[in-house]
């Protein structure tokens, strides 16, 4: 009998708990589902690292539910239908079912965030231009041109109000990175919004020690959005490496800088509204 008794209470609670579970995730306010490859650039991997660490934090705290992924066979409508925020955290899909999906997703309502190598593509490498949609509408940046080297700091100014620079200040000092330069001028396509760009006191910007790694002068947008999708890409998420040393220890990480958190967690809240 008191076998029984202890038995149906083991019973009770485990239904209690499960109950607990789902209520718990029911609550949270929206879904969001993270793919990254982390296989290539130690800088990148770094990076995933510390994005698949923040994120639960975030989630934790904000009341929202944060799953990760690196198998690109679930960019699938089934799949997707259970998330409101679609995130990239270094690469894109390059199955042309998986692509298919993604588009459908984000031409109904869907919403995404992309971190730095999200948008690379270059004729040739291993991630060739082959995707129109997606760099020259949904991105709107085209191929990759150039970047500065060694990952450093830039101070970045704010270009548009927008509920993802809401509270930033004008110009903020960013965390050190590889930035990127494009083979588009996105001020002249009139579906995108620049959001931030590098700030002319940032130049000299990088180290080399090639000289075409250097940037001058110029215009460089870092953050922008397209007014016909719920979309915002960030130029950030190369974390600097000891390769000299063939250490691979992390330098730098990206989500050390306070005003750069506020600018993810502005993007993300509007993202879900």
């Amino acid at each position: 009998m008191k076998l029984k008794f202890h038995l149906l209470y083991w019973l009770l609670a485990c239904i209690l708990y499960s109950y607990n579970v789902n209520a718990q995730t029911q609550k949270s306010k929206f879904n969001v589902i993270a793919f990254y490859t982390g296989k290539s650039d130690q800088a990148h991997i770094s990076f995933v690292h510390e994005a698949n660490k923040w994120f639960p934090e975030m989630a934790a705290k904000y009341n929202f539910h944060y799953d990760s992924t690196n198998n690109w066979q679930n960019m699938n409508t089934e799949f997707l239908s259970k998330y409101q925020v679609v995130i990239f955290l270094d690469t894109r899909p390059d199955d042309s079912l998986q692509r298919i999906a993604f588009q459908q997703y984000m031409e109904n309502g869907g919403r995404w965030m992309g971190f730095h190598f999200s948008a690379f593509a270059l004729t040739p490498s291993m991630y060739p231009q082959n995707w129109n949609w997606y760099h020259n509408t949904f991105l709107g940046s085209g191929e990759y041109g150039s970047n500065t080297w060694r990952p450093t700091s830039a101070i970045l100014r704010v270009e548009n109000k927008h509920p993802v620079t809401k509270g930033l200040p004008k110009t903020f000092k960013a965390s050190p990175n590889e930035w990127y330069r494009w083979s588009n001028d996105l001020r002249t396509n009139a579906n995108i919004r620049i959001l931030l760009a590098v700030d002319s006191s940032s130049f000299p910007l990088g180290t080399g020690p090639k000289q075409h790694e250097i940037w001058h002068s110029g215009y460089y947008p870092v953050a922008w959005t397209n007014k016909n999708y719920r979309m915002v890409y960030f130029n950030m998420g190369h974390n600097d490496i000891d390769y000299e040393h063939h250490t691979n220890a992390d330098l730098s990480h990206t989500f050390d800088n306070e005003i750069q958190n506020k600018l993810i967690l502005n993007s993300l809240f509007w993202l879900a509204k």
